[in-house]
């Protein structure tokens, strides 16, 4: 019996054809992946088109899928199988759940990307022995999903776990939600690569100064500030020897850890797991981020930090183990 799951992201998407579980508790064998890009022009047709060809490889495997789970961004509403809003692909409330189960012909599961990843990660991952615990995804934005007693808690009306949007830095940076100050300002991937652009300089030897005087462009590709093609993880990877990276880097671990201490104070997990791109740092941002959680925490211990298990497939399988709770 083959499941099918896909993870939609604002650039590509991913899915994968998946055995089901041996039993509650157990994740089935990936049969076949694929990742397609997502179209921005038509994102609910190209998810549908995506779904579609995998059911298509289902068949051709002679495994033909049974079940299929859908994890996309922004607010959903999972009971009602309801995409209500996703800002950087431009739908409203979009029927997907009744969609996909007319364009497939088998029963669908819609669940929202990260609280799908952390469902995977309390089955599979690096929560599967915690319990209660929040896993974290820095990525392009920042956002969260509350794990009680080994499920997802979607909230009242889906908006759980907005955790990039809370106000770390009053009167601060203007995001996009139109507040200001908030988290994912300060240290989504995204924004520490922004961040240090916009401050950093990268010496030039005359000629090539002024050539990039004269094109508003360093030699080396680079804006004239001389970073434009920096990334969050060239910002960490500098951050040793470049002031610039330095200040950036240690500005986005503060305000992570505001928000964590504020999570930890309000919610008391036993455990934060740490997914999305940003998680890829590794020890640069697992040490660091806990000593300074610690230092914010001065009456109780901190909760411990884990980096995820599951990586950039945790949203896949997620949305596989939510196909086979339709069986």
């Amino acid at each position: 019996m083959t499941l099918i799951g896909l993870d939609v992201g604002g650039t590509s998407m991913k899915a994968a054809l998946v055995s089901a579980p041996s039993g509650a508790g157990a994740g089935g064998d990936v049969l076949l992946a694929e990742s397609w890009p997502t179209d921005r022009t038509d994102p609910v047709g190209g998810i549908l088109d995506f779904a579609a060809h995998m059911a298509a490889r289902a068949d051709a495997l002679g495994r033909p899928a049974r079940a299929a789970g859908i994890a996309v961004p922004g607010i959903v509403d999972e009971a009602s199988g309801t995409a209500v809003r996703a800002a950087n692909l431009g739908w409203r409330d979009v029927p997907m759940l009744h969609l996909a189960a007319e364009r497939l012909g088998v029963p669908v599961a819609l669940g929202h990307d990260v609280r799908t990843g952390g469902l995977a990660e309390a089955v599979l991952g690096a929560g599967r022995d915690a319990g209660d615990f929040v896993f974290v995804a820095i990525g392009t934005g920042i956002a969260a999903a509350l794990i009680l007693n080994g499920s997802t808690y979607p909230g009242v009306s889906g908006w759980s776990g907005e955790v990039g949007h809370i106000v770390v830095r009053p009167g601060g940076e203007d995001c996009a939600c139109g507040n200001r100050g908030c988290l994912e300002t300060y240290a989504s991937a995204a924004s520490i690569a922004r961040r240090y652009t916009a401050h950093a300089t990268v010496p030039a030897g005359p000629a090539s100064a002024n050539a990039a005087s004269a094109n508003g462009a360093s030699s080396n590709g680079a804006s004239s500030n001389g970073a434009s093609a920096a990334r969050a993880e060239d910002v960490i990877a500098r951050a040793a020897t470049d002031e610039v990276a330095a200040q950036v880097w240690s500005e986005a671990l503060d305000c992570l850890a505001d928000s964590l201490a504020a999570t930890t104070l309000l919610l008391d997990p036993g455990l934060f797991v740490l997914g999305g791109g940003l998680a890829q740092a590794g020890p640069a941002l697992l040490g660091p981020l806990e000593s300074r959680l610690a230092d914010r925490l001065k009456f109780r211990p901190a909760p411990p930090l884990a980096a995820t298990e599951l990586g950039d497939q945790a949203a896949v399988h997620g949305a596989a183990l939510l196909a086979a709770r339709l069986l």
